[in-house]
Parts: structure tokens; C-alpha cells; sequence
């Protein structure tokens, strides 16, 4: 049952009968009422007001007594200039309270693919990882983000497809080959201990170092021969013998030189097997992974397509580029001189071998910020070339992610990397867990397994929870928090309500009683007023919930509507405070009255489901008990 649309309804049929007037649904809309009236809903009457040709006091107040006699879900009403709020009542609330029971899934949309229609298909790319360093503390946010907002995006009603682009080419793998064949004497990740992604990003950091050193000797090699200091430091960037080395290796690779590619597969398949690892403990996986070693030769292709039907134009190096001033931006390369790609024309390649895997209707990126020209370029090229998304592509923008000691670099080593933040997110959650003596009498094996579930929720949350169009300061300590706007203040809510619930296996009896006794709701029926002989009076708190649990739905159409997870981990926050203030006032099991603690069941456990629901659309997972 939907009381919004139910009394929403039910006013555009006062309007008619009242004022001849046929009311759109933008002008019936309902905002809950503000916390300083009496009321649960209110209809803004301004609209009706010419067609009424009274005052907007007297035209609510008519609209008001329409309802009050013609919807038996609206106990009684008020006015407030041209505000219209309504009490509704303890019927239709109850009636309210056994829907929500009654859908184990509810503010859910199931994608369709049967006789109600094919749901829309939406690809969403996340992750995008260089095979030539570990994940960071940067790669977490975007993996958090990609997979949640899969979840939402499918709570919604439409079919996902998550997607991986693997940077497996490049200038900065060779860094990595060049300097594990120099300084590596066959070292593995079995003959060191390391994770393999952990391995190759020590070389990567070891090529910065000695490029640095070459980079000094010969700037001061150029300065002491008379050069001035810019050109000679620009001049020693270009030539130091490491960096050319690595462009070699580079063309070699281009041209499928068997040693090169040998060393190249080996090293990927260590950062491969140590990026697995990192998924499968972050919570996160994709149904498609591409690699730009595939897609880059399929982006020239098209990119030279392009160029023959007039969209390019080859400069006299050789060089291909892409006039954007008609659409107010500058030339875009394409194609270098030497014929070698860019990430550009290694995005249109993915486009077009995702267009040909999946009849894909919207597709979006989620990548950082600093990339957000590059999209907006990526769209006007998609387009161009034909790709029916290419124009409507989302880049889901997010803010970069800093440590309260600044910005983390790739090449100095100083990243936070994420599996040891998550080993440490789940160590924190141990040790305040058991200097709080949440622990007490549970086995070893649960407190491990209850710190991971804490820990990685806590992490998840208070990423998840900022708009992601922000950047963020994270404090690993600020998260671990039993109390607030964390992850475990909601886990230890949800924890406690299955306590309670567990505690109660006799009153559950009583629970499933009484929503018997309520008759099952249709979208369209009206409450009945027998209700109110089986539970004669609801608490403020008591309806205060019902009404935040309703909204759930809602919540998830917003956050789907907005690209927004930070939407979701709002609203379980906000439900869970709610829940609290509603348990500090009033005993559930405790409650002498078996009707009202029967209600109280009731209420808690569907505030549970719905947390754990709301929590799942994050990637995050609940304990039953902390």
C-alpha cells in the first residue's frame, strides 16, 4: 500500500468535485510536514487556488474537510496558510506497517525481461587499475562507489553489466619490466613472499628512484656545459638513458617482440593474481573485464575509419586529431606521429567492443575528477562515430580521497595501500571491539569473522557516506565508532534489533498473529477502520518510524535518479536514529500490553530488514550478532 498516492488520489478527486478543476500529478505531490506542525503529510493547495477563487486558508481548509470525509486513511487536518497538513491514521499506518512485513524485498524494483518489457541495460566501468602498482587507497573509493552504485542502479529496475578496463599497456608497465630485468635476479612473488601486484609496484617504485638519480647527473652534466637550468632539467626528463631504455621496450612491445611479451604476460599474471585477492576481500567483482593490450588496435581502427569518412584530420607529421572548436573545446590527438594510441583512442576501442558484446543503453564511467575534459571529449567522439549512448554517457565524477598527512604519490611509494588498509580497518575493529566487550562470549573464529564484517563495513561507510563529487579526508579512526554516522553505529542498531528479535521467539508468535489479523493490503484499497479496534493508539515515535521506513523506496529511487550512494547510506542512517530514539522511549519486550509489543516486533523487524537491505546497496554486510 502506498498512502502517498493513496491521499494523493483521493485530493485530486477533492479538486475535481470541489473546483471542476483535473489537477496534475507535479500539483498533488506530497512533502512529509515540517517538524514544528502537527501532521504527517502535507499538500501544498497554491495550485488550486485560481481554480477555487478563494483564499489559499479557505481552500485548504475545504480540500482538508473533502478528505477527512471521503479517505478514511486521513484521521484529521490543519491549516497553515496554504499548506494543507494531514494526520493520518492509526489504521492506515498499521495497514501501512503490514505491506512493508509483507514484501521481503520492499523499495526493491526487480529488473524485468518477460512480458512487462526488457529493463534498460546499464554498463558501469569502475576500477580501471594499472597492472604496474597495487590498488591504493584512491582505487578503493572508486571500487566502493562502481559497485554500489550497480546495486542501486539494479534496485531500480534496470539490468547491470559491471565492467573492468585493466591498463595493462604503456610507458609505466614498461617502467616496471625494465627495472624487474635490471635489479629483479629472477625474484617471484613464491621466492619473496609478496603479493604479486605488491612486487611489481616495487619495481615500479625502484625505476622512479634510479630515473630520478639519472635525471640529476645528467641535468648537472647540462648545466655545467653551459645550458640554462629549465632546458637542461627538460632536457635530462627526455634523455636519461632509463626512460629511453623503457620507450624502447615500449616500441618492442608494439611490435610483438617474444621476449618483451613473455616478460610482459609472466609479470601480469602476478599483478592479476594479487589483484583477485584484493577484490574478494574488498566485496567487489565484475561480470566483463577488458584490457586496453585489446582494445587499443580496435580504437586505431576506428579512429582511421573516422579519419576516411571526414570526422579526423591527419596533421603533416602523420599525427590524427579531432577538431572540437565548433563544440567551444580545442584540437584532441588521436593517433601520435610514431602511429602509437592514446588513452583516448584506447576508450573508443572499449566502446566499441562493449557496443558489440551488449545492446547497452546508458554507460557510465566512474572515474575521478581530474579526468572529467576527457569525458566530455570521449562523448562528442562517441557520438560522432555512431555509438547511440556515445552523447547521453554519464561520468560518474568523484572527488580525489587525502590522508590527513596530504596526497598520496605512486612513484615515491607513499600510497596508502588497500589491502593493508583493510587488514588495518579490520585490526582496529578487533581491538575496539574488544576493549568495549562486545566481544564476551563469543569463540575466536566469531570475533575474527565479526571484526572483518566491522572493519570493512566501517571503511565502506564512511567513504560511501560523502557526496562523491567531494573530495574527502579519511581517518581510519574516525570510522571505527560505535556511536554516529558510522558503519558499526548501524551494524550494532541492526545486531541488537536480531537480539531482541532472537530473545522473543514466543512473542514472534504473537507478531505473526497480529499481522494475520490484519487483511493483506492492495495497492488501491482503502484502510479499513476496523483497525483501530486491535490497536487503539500508535506513539509518535511509533509512527515516526512506520513513515521513515516507508520511505525507503523513495530513497532508492533519488539515489538511483542521482548517482548517489551517499543517498542510501543517509537514509540508514537517519532510519537507525529513528529506530534509537523510539527504543530509549519505549520497551519492546518488556511491554505489558501484548498488542503494542506485538506492533513493536513488528516495527523492529522490519527496521532490520530494511538496514540490512539499505546497507547491501553499499556492499555492505551486517552481523547478526556483535
Amino acid at each position: 500500500m502506498n498512502i502517498e498516492a493513496l491521499i494523493s488520489k483521493a485530493a485530486g478527486e477533492a479538486v475535481k468535485t470541489l473546483y471542476g478543476m483535473d489537477a496534475t500529478e507535479k500539483m498533488l505531490q506530497l512533502q512529509k510536514t515540517r517538524s514544528e506542525f502537527e501532521g504527517n503529510l502535507t499538500l501544498v493547495v497554491f495550485p488550486f487556488v485560481k481554480a477555487a477563487k478563494k483564499s489559499p486558508e479557505q481552500t485548504a481548509q475545504e480540500i482538508g474537510e473533502y478528505l477527512v470525509q471521503n479517505c478514511t486513511a486521513i484521521d484529521k487536518f490543519n491549516v497553515v496558510k496554504g499548506f494543507l497538513n494531514l494526520s493520518i491514521g492509526d489504521g492506515a499506518w498499521l495497514e501501512l506497517l503490514k505491506a512493508i512485513d509483507a514484501d521481503d524485498h520492499f523499495g526493491i524494483v526487480s529488473p524485468s525481461g518477460d512480458d512487462r518489457g526488457v529493463s534498460p541495460l546499464v554498463m558501469i566501468e569502475y576500477s580501471s587499475p594499472n597492472t604496474n602498482k597495487p590498488l591504493h587507497l584512491g582505487h578503493v573509493r572508486n571500487n566502493l562507489l562502481g559497485w554500489s552504485l550497480a546495486q542501486i542502479m539494479e534496485a531500480n529496475g534496470n539490468r547491470v553489466v559491471k565492467t573492468n578496463i585493466v591498463n595493462d599497456r604503456g610507458i609505466h608497465i614498461c617502467k616496471s619490466m625494465l627495472a624487474w630485468k635490471k635489479w629483479g635476479n629472477d625474484e617471484t612473488p613464491e621466492s619473496s613472499g609478496k603479493k604479486g601486484d605488491h612486487l611489481i609496484g616495487d619495481y615500479y617504485v625502484a625505476f622512479d628512484k634510479h630515473y630520478r638519480e639519472e635525471q640529476a647527473q645528467l641535468q648537472a652534466q647540462l648545466v655545467e656545459a653551459g645550458m640554462p637550468a629549465d632546458e637542461a632539467a627538460k632536457r635530462a626528463k627526455d634523455e636519461a638513458p632509463l626512460i629511453k631504455e623503457a620507450h624502447e621496450m615500449l616500441v618492442k612491445w608494439e611490435q610483438n617482440d617474444p621476449e618483451v611479451r613473455a616478460l610482459w604476460e609472466k609479470m601480469n599474471s602476478w599483478v592479476y593474481a594479487g589483484f583477485d585477492e584484493t577484490y574478494k576481500k574488498m566485496g567487489v567483482s565484475f561480470d566483463k573485464i577488458y584490457y586496453e593490450s585489446q582494445t587499443y588496435l580496435k580504437g586505431k581502427a576506428k579512429v582511421e575509419e573516422g579519419l576516411a569518412k571526414g570526422l579526423f584530420e591527419r596533421h603533416d607529421d602523420g599525427s590524427v586529431w579531432a577538431d572540437l572548436t565548433n563544440e567551444g573545446l580545442d584540437q584532441k590527438l588521436l593517433l601520435r606521429s610514431d602511429g602509437t594510441s592514446v588513452y583516448m583512442t584506447q576508450d573508443i576501442g572499449t566502446a566499441e567492443m562493449r557496443f558489440k558484446d551488449y545492446p547497452i543503453d546508458k554507460m557510465i564511467y566512474v572515474v575521478g575528477n581530474e579526468q572529467n575534459y576527457h569525458f566530455q571529449v570521449l562523448s562528442i567522439l562517441l557520438d560522432r562515430l555512431g555509438f547511440k549512448w556515445g552523447k547521453e554517457l554519464v561520468h560518474f565524477s568523484y572527488g580525489m580521497v587525502e590522508l590527513p598527512n596530504g596526497k598520496m604519490k605512486s612513484r615515491e611509494g607513499t600510497v596508502v595501500d588497500a589491502d593493508d588498509l583493510m587488514a588495518l580497518m579490520v585490526e582496529d575493529a578487533y581491538k575496539t571491539s574488544m576493549e568495549l566487550g562486545k566481544f564476551d562470549d563469543m569463540t575466536e573464529e566469531e570475533r575474527r569473522e565479526i571484526a572483518r564484517i566491522v572493519g570493512m563495513g566501517a571503511l565502506k561507510y564512511f567513504i560511501l557516506k560523502v557526496d562523491a563529487r567531494k573530495n574527502m579526508l579519511f581517518n581510519p579512526e574516525e570510522s571505527i565508532d560505535f556511536n554516529g554516522n558510522t558503519g558499526p553505529f548501524i551494524q550494532y542498531t541492526y545486531a541488537r534489533i536480531r537480539s531482541i528479535l532472537r530473545k522473543s521467539e514466543e512473542l514472534r508468535v504473537k507478531s505473526e498473529e497480529f499481522a494475520t489479523a490484519i487483511p493483506s493490503p492492495s495497492n488501491n484499497a482503502q484502510p479499513d477502520s476496523s483497525l483501530f479496534t486491535l490497536h487503539s493508539s500508535l506513539s509518535e515515535k511509533e509512527i515516526e518510524l512506520i513513515q521513515k521506513m516507508n520511505e525507503f523506496g523513495a530513497a532508492v529511487e533519488q539515489a538511483g535518479k542521482d548517482y548517489s550512494p551517499s543517498g542510501i547510506a543517509n537514509y540508514c542512517y537517519e532510519l537507525t536514529k529513528v529506530f534509537n530514539q523510539f527504543y530509549h522511549d519505549y520497551s519492546i519486550l518488556n511491554e505489558p500490553d501484548t498488542d503494542k509489543r506485538a506492533v513493536r516486533l513488528m516495527l523492529a523487524k522490519n527496521v532490520a530488514k530494511i538496514i540490512k537491505s539499505g546497507m547491501a546497496l553499499l556492499g555492505i554486510e551486517v552481523p547478526e550478532r556483535m
